[in-house]
C-alpha cells in the first residue's frame, strides 16, 4: 500500500524549469506498510518542519487518543531527525538531513524510526527512506595533477589518473569524464573491481621535448544528474629525457585478510616491483600513492626499500571492513619513473563487541492481578559485531513470572507470565543477559526494575483467633478493658483498618450498651461498671475491616469474664428474725449437758470463691463459758453442763466474716432463754413415737421411704458429677458439661459449671448453669469436715436474691420456737440433708 506525503524543495543558485520540476515531482512522498511495517520516502536536505507522514491516521489513531497514549518517536541513527506534532498527529523533519552524512555510498539509505504508545504499551516500527538528490559535484583529490613522462614513451602508454570522487549515488553519481582536445593525449576508462573505472592518459603521439615541453590538459568529470554537475582538475605533462622503463608490480591488485585484533606494528603484506633499468634508474623506492586519505596512513605504513606494509593503527570492523590502498614504486632515474598497483586489506570481524540493551520504553508498574501477557517493557538488543557475532540471545532469570516476547528486528516486550504478589514481591530487578553466537561469546546484563502495585487481595488478620479478656467489677466505666489488634499484608488504603463492634445481645441487650471500640487501634472500653453478681461473662464480635475497594473485613470473639470482687457482706438467712434485724429468741432445758445444740446460725454471700468462705465467732456472750460457736458451720453449742447457778436469760452477739479482701462481715444477737422442765413434752414424744399407732405407723413408713429415695437419689447425681469433674479436670477441680443431652435444657449455649473448692477449711461445690451471656444460677455445697453434722445444702443466692423469701422457706422447714434439736438426735448424724 503506497501514500502521497508532501515534500518541500531546496533553492539551488540557478533554478531552471527542470530543477523545480524536479522538485515537484520528489513533493509527492511514498509509505507503505509491508509485514506491519510503514514506510515514508523523503528527497534528503528538505527544511526542518516538513511534513513526512500523518502518522496518527496512518497507525489508526484519533488526536486525543495519540496525545493521552503519550505517542513519542525513538530514532535508532543517534539523532533526533523527526518528531510528532501533537496538534496535527504528523510527523515533521526536525533536524537537516544529508544522505551522504548517513549512509554514504550505499545504494539504499532507510532510517529506522520506532513508535511508542502507552497505556496499553504498544510498539510499531516505521521506515523513512531517504532520497538522494543532486546536491554534491563530482571533486578530484586536487586541482592539479603533474606527470612526467619521457619523450621516448612509446605511442599507446597509459598513464594512471587521479579518479574524482561524488557523494551522490544512482543516477546522480558520477558518471564520465572528458579531456580537451590536444594532439599527443586521449582519455581511456579502464575497469576495475566494484564496477569502478579510473581515467588513464593514453599517449596517441609520440613525444618531442624540444618541440614541447609542457602540455596542459584539463580533466573534467560529469555525473548523471538533472542538470548535470561537474568538477575538473588540470593536468601538466612535464616531457623527460629518456629513463625508459618504469617499475612494474607483480600484480596488479594485492589482496588479504587482517584479523580486527592484530596488534600495532604487525606485518600486512609485502609487494614488490622490478625495474628492468640498470643503476640508479632500476633502484625501486615504494610509497603510499600520493591521493591516499589521512586515515589510510595514519592506520598503516610502508617500507620504503622493500615495499612491506605493517600495521600502524588499531583495526576496528566496525569502523571500516576493507581498505583500498595505491602503491607507487618510482626508480631513481632521470626522469624519474614510476610504476601503480593496487593493496585491498579487508577486515575480519572478532567478536570483540559485547551486547547491547536498550529500554525503548520505560517499565510500566504492574498489578498484582495483572493478567499474563501485560506487557511491561519494551527491549531492543544490538550487537555492533557481524555475522554470527552480532546475533543476540535474550534470556531471563530462571522461575522468573516474566518472559520476553520477540517482535521484530532485535525488538522484544517484556510480559507477564506468572502469578504476582506484591505481599511476597513489592517490586522486581529484573536481570536480562545478553549473549552473542560469538566464538567465545560475550554477555552482558541490564537490570531493569518492575515495581508491582497493590491490589486488596488480603483481609485483614487477628492476632489470635479469640481473646479471653479478665477484668474485676466495679470497674471505672470509660476505663480500657483490652485492645485488640489485626494486621493487614496490604499496602496503603488497602492496609488501613478500622474496627466496630458487631451487634449482639447481652441479656437482652445490645453489646454496645456494655462496650465501645475506638475504630482506630482496637482498643475496647467500658461504658458502665460491671457487677459480678449480675453479669459473669458476655462475648463481643468485632470486626476489622480495611479500607480497599471491595474492602475485605475479618471477624473474631473477645470473651470478657468479670472477676469477683468482694463486695457483698454475709447476710443473715437464719434465724430469720436476726435476718430481719430482730433479737433471735431461742429456748434450752436447763437439764443441757456439754455439747448440746442449741441453735445454728446460717448466713449466705452472693460473692464467689473466698469472697464467699464464711466463718462464725463468738464476739460478745453473757457468760462465755457456757456457750461455743463452730467457726464453719454455725452452730451454737454448750461448752459445758448448765448449772442453776447461770443466769435463765442468756445473750449472745455472733459475728460472721467473710474471706475477702477488704473483709466484709455482719452480726446477729441471739438471745437464749433457760427453762426448766422442758424436756418432758419431749419425752412425751418420744414414747408416742414409740408406740405409734397402726395409721401413724403407715405414715411413718411412707415418710421413711419417701425421704430414702431422695436421699439414695441425691447421693448418686452427686457421685456421678463428681467423678466426672475428677475425670474431666484434675488440675484445677473445676469441670464444664454441655446440657444439651438434657430434655429439660434445649438450649445448646446453656452450660452447667461445677466448680470443687478444696484448698481450705470449708469444703464446698459450685454449680453454675445459664447462657454465657445471661444471668447464671448457683447452687452451692458446703462441707465442713469440722461439723459434726455434713450438710448438703442447695442454696440459689443470685445477685438480685430475695431474701426475705429464702427466709420463708427456711422458716417453713424448721420446727417453731418450741421445737428442740434434742429431738432430732435420733436422726444420723452424717445423713442431714436440708433442702432450700
Amino acid at each position: 500500500m503506497f501514500r502521497n506525503g508532501p515534500g518541500l524543495t531546496k533553492r539551488m543558485g540557478y533554478r531552471g524549469w527542470r530543477w523545480q520540476a524536479f522538485w515537484w515531482h520528489q513533493f509527492f512522498l511514498l509509505w507503505s506498510t509491508i509485514d506491519g511495517q510503514t514506510r515514508y520516502t523523503i528527497p534528503e536536505e528538505v527544511k526542518q518542519g516538513s511534513v513526512v507522514g500523518n502518522l496518527a491516521k496512518d497507525l489508526g489513531l484519533g488526536l486525543t487518543e495519540m496525545f493521552n497514549r503519550k505517542l513519542h518517536v525513538a530514532s535508532e541513527a543517534g539523532k533526533q531527525y523527526f518528531n510528532v506534532d501533537a496538534g496535527k498527529g504528523e510527523l515533521v523533519v526536525n533536524e537537516r538531513i544529508d544522505r551522504e552524512d548517513l549512509c554514504g555510498q550505499s545504494a539504499s539509505c532507510v532510517l529506522p524510526l520506532q513508535v511508542v504508545v502507552e497505556n496499553p504499551l504498544q510498539l510499531h516500527r516505521i521506515e523513512v527512506e531517504i532520497k538522494d538528490i543532486n546536491d554534491n559535484s563530482p571533486s578530484f583529490p586536487t586541482k592539479e595533477m603533474f606527470l612526467n613522462i619521457a619523450e621516448s614513451a612509446a605511442v599507446g602508454t597509459r598513464f594512471s589518473l587521479e579518479s574524482a570522487e561524488d557523494p551522490d549515488v544512482g543516477g546522480n553519481s558520477l558518471k564520465s569524464y572528458t579531456l580537451t582536445k590536444n594532439e599527443c593525449f586521449v582519455l581511456k576508462m579502464k575497469d576495475i573491481e566494484d564496477g569502478k573505472t579510473l581515467p588513464e592518459l593514453v599517449l596517441e603521439k609520440s613525444l618531442d621535448r624540444e618541440k614541447k615541453a609542457v602540455h596542459q590538459l584539463l580533466l573534467t568529470a560529469l555525473d548523471g544528474g538533472n542538470p548535470i554537475m561537474s568538477g575538473s582538475s588540470q593536468i601538466t605533462v612535464n616531457v623527460l629525457d629518456i629513463n625508459d622503463n618504469f617499475p612494474v608490480f607483480d600484480k596488479n591488485l594485492y589482496k588479504v585478510m587482517l584479523g580486527e585484533n592484530s596488534a600495532k606494528g604487525a606485518f600486512v603484506i609485502k609487494t614488490t616491483a622490478t625495474d628492468a633499468d640498470e643503476g640508479p634508474n632500476g633502484d625501486i623506492e615504494y610509497t603510499f600513492g600520493s591521493r591516499t586519505p589521512v586515515s589510510i596512513l595514519s592506520m598503516f605504513e610502508i617500507n620504503s626499500l622493500t615495499g612491506e606494509i605493517f600495521l600502524k593503527g588499531n583495526l576496528d570492523y566496525e569502523t571500516a571492513t576493507s581498505y583500498k590502498i595505491e602503491i607507487a614504486a618510482k626508480d631513481k632515474g632521470v626522469p624519474e619513473m614510476e610504476g601503480h598497483c593496487r593493496v585491498q586489506i579487508d577486515v575480519i570481524d572478532i567478536n570483540d563487541n559485547a551486547p547491547e540493551i536498550v529500554l525503548t520504553s520505560q517499565p510500566q508498574p504492574v498489578r498484582e492481578d495483572a493478567q499474563s501477557g501485560t506487557v511491561v517493557a519494551l527491549i531492543n538488543a544490538r550487537d555492533l559485531d557481524s555475522g554470527d557475532n552480532g546475533k543476540v540471545t535474550l534470556q531471563l532469570p530462571k522461575g522468573s513470572p516474566f518472559s520476553l516476547k520477540p517482535s521484530f528486528a532485535n525488538n522484544y516486550a517484556l510480559v507477564t507470565s506468572g502469578v504476582l504478589d506484591r505481599e511476597t514481591f513489592s517490586e522486581y530487578n529484573i536481570e536480562i543477559a545478553a549473549t552473542d553466537s560469538g566464538s567465545p561469546p560475550l554477555t552482558s546484563k541490564k537490570t531493569i526494575p518492575v515495581r508491582i502495585t497493590d491490589v486488596n487481595d488480603n483481609p485483614p488478620i487477628f492476632s489470635q483467633p479469640s481473646y479471653n479478656v479478665y477484668i474485676k467489677e466495679n470497674g471505672v466505666p470509660g476505663s480500657i478493658l483490652f485492645s485488640i489488634s489485626a494486621s493487614d499484608l496490604d499496602f496503603g488504603e488497602n492496609a488501613k483498618i478500622s474496627y466496630s463492634i458487631l451487634d449482639s445481645k447481652v441479656q437482652d441487650v445490645s453489646v454496645s450498651s456494655y462496650v465501645y471500640i475506638n475504630s482506630d487501634n482496637g482498643s475496647i472500653y467500658s461504658m458502665h461498671s460491671f457487677d459480678y453478681e449480675k453479669l459473669k461473662v458476655f462475648q463481643i464480635r468485632v470486626q476489622a475491616k480495611d479500607q480497599g475497594s471491595p474492602s475485605l473485613s475479618s471477624n473474631t470473639t473477645v470473651h470478657v469474664f468479670i472477676l469477683d470482687q468482694n463486695d457483698n457482706a454475709p447476710a443473715v438467712i437464719y434465724p430469720s428474725s436476726a435476718s430481719l434485724g430482730s433479737l433471735a429468741h431461742q429456748r434450752m432445758p436447763r437439764s443441757a449437758k456439754a455439747g448440746h445444740l442449741v441453735t445454728k446460725v446460717t448466713a449466705v454471700d452472693a460473692d464467689s470463691g473466698h469472697n464467699a468462705w464464711i466463718s462464725y465467732k463468738l464476739a460478745e456472750a453473757t457468760d462465755a463459758s457456757l456457750f461455743t460457736v463452730n467457726r464453719y458451720t454455725g452452730e451454737v453449742r454448750t461448752k459445758r453442763t448448765v448449772s442453776e447457778e447461770d443466769d435463765s436469760s442468756q445473750r449472745l452477739f455472733i459475728e460472721i466474716k467473710d474471706d475477702g479482701e477488704p473483709v466484709q462481715s455482719a452480726t446477729v444477737t441471739v438471745s437464749i432463754l433457760l427453762e426448766d422442765g422442758l424436756h418432758e413434752p419431749i419425752l412425751d414424744l418420744r414414747q408416742k413415737i414409740v408406740e405409734p399407732t397402726k395409721k401413724s405407723g403407715r405414715i411413718t413408713l411412707y415418710l421413711i421411704l419417701s425421704l430414702a429415695s431422695v436421699s439414695v437419689l441425691s447421693l448418686v447425681t452427686f457421685l456421678i458429677l463428681t467423678v466426672k469433674c475428677i475425670r474431666s479436670s484434675r488440675s484445677n477441680g473445676s469441670c464444664c458439661m454441655r446440657r444439651t443431652d438434657c430434655d429439660g435444657y434445649k438450649n445448646p449455649n446453656r452450660n452447667l459449671q461445677i466448680q470443687l473448692n478444696t484448698d481450705g477449711p470449708i469444703k464446698y461445690v459450685e454449680v453454675l448453669g445459664g447462657d454465657m451471656l445471661s444471668q447464671s444460677q448457683s447452687f452451692r455445697s458446703c462441707l465442713s469436715p469440722m461439723s459434726e453434722y455434713s450438710d448438703f445444702t442447695f442454696v440459689k443466692p443470685s445477685s438480685t436474691t430475695d431474701f426475705k423469701e429464702m427466709i420463708n422457706v427456711l422458716d417453713a422447714s424448721l420446727p417453731d420456737s418450741t421445737w428442740t434439736f434434742e429431738s432430732q438426735q435420733v436422726r444420723k448424724k452424717n445423713n442431714r440433708v436440708i433442702f432450700l
